[in-house]
């Protein structure tokens, strides 16, 4: 029974975890990925294709003909992270192909690590499987490898994550990714949908929507119609909303057009979860960040949503210590959080990021200021999180199992994402339970970021 920790990165994916057992004489493949629930399903896919050529997929350095590590660049120390990761893999097997978002960078990487075999950059499919081809020949067997209809996920198998566009059109000063990734490039609808069909199929309970902007679904599509789905979130949302399964909608922009989406959190379609990355409150900071600078509107917007689906969750993640922050800035961002009330929030310290244009911005935070900030931001966020657990005390309140332990079934409510959110515990009763099922619990204990609770 592990509880999360508030200081979880809040980008981070699940941990990958893969539990095939290759055929005897099998081409075999490792994986390493690092980052966002964004590259977890770059990883999926190209395990998927190498799979289907007939590959197996190991879980160890040993049991591998060579590794991909998939890496992260969006902090410096993600990039640090991931010529670690490189490092590990060199020395515990020796054959590493680099792929990912640091992979735009290859001399950075072939700096450090001169001996890796290839290297690729975000979503490049292609060049991974060539790469792969000329360190590792396949030699498939018909009869034997088959391929999961659903494809190789690297999540449990009762959630998955559902990637809906490449890229971002937005210009914040202190990222990167559209750099890396490109400009919006939204995947059709009637693709999406089919592939959710295919995963609830398989049995996944929940889909984890994702990209870089959601909100922004099918803008560059012009929001066409084809095959029956309109590519514009709340239609997508309303098609996914139809397939039976838990729908989680992340990061996603306050635009106004997401007023539309809460009817469907309203009427149980989708989940009542919005993750939304505001990254701070003062107009000042969103504007050397180069972001909307409306936080007393998106308040009454908050307002809205709420009255309109009074059980919406609202998850969050910001950013402390942005150059030119001053302790005014820093308090505004204290004033609001207490306005908002949000229900979950991660925060990140600033980092300069190679690349990036707010490097050059004046007035840089010392890193003890930074760090001081970011312990006042926590508290805060603690505390109101601590009261919102405290109010369902005594509620029903449906959830769906993750594990089930000797100890505990461990839990999430649909307040909750995998990993970067907290967990409901069941400690009686939990041994006919198993991962995927969606059960009712009386909230008998709350703490600062979990649940406990009873089968009812």
């Amino acid at each position: 029974m592990t509880q999360n920790p508030p200081n979880l990165r809040p980008d981070l994916a699940p941990r990958a975890r893969i539990s095939e057992t290759p055929r005897s004489g099998q081409p075999t493949i490792g994986m390493v990925s690092l980052g966002c629930p964004k590259a977890l399903v770059d990883s999926e896919r190209i395990l998927t294709r190498l799979r289907a050529e007939g590959y197996g997929i190991s879980a160890d350095y040993s049991g591998a003909d060579a590794v991909i590590v998939n890496t992260c660049g969006f902090l410096d120390s993600a990039k640090a992270e991931s010529l670690e990761a490189i490092g590990e893999a060199l020395a515990e097997n020796g054959r590493v192909i680099v792929t990912g978002c640091l992979g735009a960078e290859p001399e950075y990487i072939t700096g450090a690590h001169p001996k890796v075999l290839a290297v690729t950059g975000p979503h490049q499919y292609e060049q991974v499987l060539d790469a792969v081809h000329l360190a590792v020949p396949p030699d498939p067997d018909p009869f034997v490898d088959l391929l999961p209809a659903a494809g190789i996920k690297l999540t449990p198998r009762h959630f998955s994550y559902l990637k809906i566009s490449e890229g971002c059109n937005h210009k914040c000063k202190f990222c990167i990714i559209p750099d890396m990734r490109g400009r919006l490039a939204s995947r059709p609808a009637h693709a999406i949908v089919r592939e959710a069909e295919k995963l609830v199929e398989s049995g996944v309970k929940e889909l984890l929507v994702i990209s870089q902007d959601t909100s922004a679904y099918g803008v560059d599509l012009k929001h066409a119609e084809d095959r029956g789905h309109r590519a514009h979130i709340t239609d997508l949302a309303r098609d996914l909303g139809s397939l039976g399964a838990w729908v989680r909608l992340h990061y996603v922009y306050p635009y106004p057009h997401v007023r539309q989406l809460i009817p469907l959190m309203a009427d149980g379609l989708i989940l009542p979860y919005l993750d939304i990355p505001f990254q701070h409150a003062h107009p000042d900071t969103l504007k050397r960040m180069a972001r909307p600078a409306a936080a007393a509107k998106t308040l009454d917007e908050i307002a809205a949503w709420r009255a309109a689906c009074p059980d919406i969750t609202l998850r969050s993640t910001f950013i402390v210590g942005y150059p030119g922050e001053t302790e005014a800035e820093f308090q505004t961002l204290l004033d609001w959080m207490d306005e908002a009330q949000l229900d979950r929030v991660g925060c990140f310290q600033y980092e300069n990021v190679e690349g990036a244009r707010s490097n050059d911005l004046p007035d840089h935070v010392p890193a003890e200021v930074k760090q001081e900030r970011w312990d006042r931001f926590m508290e805060k966020a603690q505390a109101i999180s601590e009261a919102k657990l405290e109010a369902k005390v005594g509620k029903r309140l449906e959830v769906i199992v993750d594990l089930v332990e000797d100890d505990a079934a461990t839990c999430r409510t649909m307040a909750d994402a995998p990993e970067i959110d907290g967990n409901l515990f069941i400690d009686e009763g939990h041994e006919g339970l198993k991962a995927g099922d969606i059960v009712t619990v009386e909230v008998d204990e709350a703490g600062e970021y979990d649940l406990w609770g009873r089968l009812v």
